[in-house]
């Protein structure tokens, strides 16, 4: 066994060398430049001098959930990771059925040692009753398959700006990619923070995107989306697109308000209602769901539309459509990166490209969305 294979391995300590992290090709020390200083790995873990936290986590697989596409910023260092939730840097490792954290920032009520546990199992949606949710999934061979291989993740709950910023970024580019944009926003954008002797940053507000101009934006890789993610910015800092308040909102105004925003269609819109908003029913089409979807539900299907397969993937995958969808994302993804093919995970549906007029002011999202929770 490699060293690379040797170290990911679960609860009982079996080696997953199928499930590889791309943390591995894009650790603390290959983009320091992004967000991170060079220091050198410290074992919080093992340490008997630092101070963890515990957090129960039965059901749960911290390193295939921080891989799994719906995040870009965290770090493995040492037998953990580091990032920030919201503005707070965090380190996470796991051991079995618990979390062992550590967070950084001077002692404050909210950054208590009673607050930490509840934020780590909010952020990581702990609560969610993963068998119940698992059991409803289709009893297909391939959803199952999906299932099995994707034990213990979870969908992440994100703050809602960074959330939607990400995702607007992600258009037409493979993960990786993300996360050098994600690094580079925050590090040139973001707040500093500490935790012991690492520094990281968080994703900078709307508000301080906002008062940057085109090209700081592109300076950070963004090409195109840089002048989508300044107007998008403007409209939240201004208010006038509170995201906190479409919180209240139905599935169905909430994807509207949504892909009314400049860079937001379909499957943005579905990827931020999804992550920032727990609207579990959502279910995001890209190229690897749209090939998975035609490929294995509609292999006889001459003509298939994006409309059609959004309609069947709402209808037969469920409420919890979001969860076997990101199941299905990532079992299809981490078996083309073990056969040694990578490709854009992000695209929108060819059939449907940032489909403003089409799939997300259609009726049929109307007739079968879910009410709102």
């Amino acid at each position: 066994m490699g060293n690379d294979e040797a170290r990911m391995t679960n609860a009982e300590g079996m080696a997953k060398p199928e499930r590889l992290s791309s943390f591995e090709h894009s650790s603390l020390f290959r983009h320091s430049s992004f967000g991170f200083r060079h220091f050198p790995v410290l074992n919080w873990v093992d340490n008997p001098l630092m101070k963890l936290t515990e957090v129960a986590a039965p059901d749960f697989d911290l390193a295939m959930t921080l891989d799994s596409g719906q995040v870009f910023h965290w770090e493995r260092i040492g037998n953990g990771f580091c990032g920030a939730i919201g503005d707070r840097p965090v380190y996470v490792a796991q051991h079995g059925n618990l979390l062992k954290v550590r967070d950084g920032g001077p002692p404050s009520p909210a950054r208590g040692p009673r607050a930490l546990p509840r934020i780590i199992a909010h952020y990581f949606a702990l609560d969610h009753r993963l068998a119940e949710i698992c059991a409803s999934f289709p009893e297909d061979a391939l959803m199952q398959v999906a299932r099995e291989f994707c034990r213990g993740l979870r969908i992440i709950r994100q703050p809602r700006w960074e959330c939607l910023a990400s995702f607007i970024c992600s258009s037409m580019k493979q993960v990786a990619h993300i996360r050098q944009i994600s690094h580079a926003l925050r590090r040139r954008f973001g707040e500093q923070r500490k935790i012991d002797k690492y520094e990281l940053y968080s994703f900078p507000s709307a508000e301080r995107i906002a008062g940057r101009s085109e090209k700081d934006l592109r300076e950070c890789a963004l090409g195109y989306r840089a002048k989508n993610l300044l107007a998008t910015a403007g409209l939240v800092s201004s208010g006038e697109a509170n995201l906190e308040a479409w919180a209240e909102l139905s599935d169905v105004d909430l994807r509207a308000k949504l892909c009314a925003l400049p860079g937001v269609g379909a499957k943005v819109a579905n990827c931020v209602m999804l992550f920032a908003y727990e609207r579990l029913r959502a279910f995001p089409i890209d190229v690897w769901i749209e090939r998975v979807l035609r490929e294995k539900y509609f292999p006889r299907a001459r003509k298939l539309t994006g409309r059609r397969l959004r309609a069947f993937s709402q209808t037969y995958f469920g409420e919890h459509g979001g969860y076997a969808q990101q199941y299905l994302f990532h079992h299809a993804r981490s078996a083309s990166r073990h056969s040694g093919i990578d490709r854009d995970f992000s695209t929108p549906l060819r059939s449907a490209r940032n489909d403003k007029q089409g799939a997300c002011k259609t009726s049929v999202w109307r007739n079968l969305s879910a009410p709102r929770r």
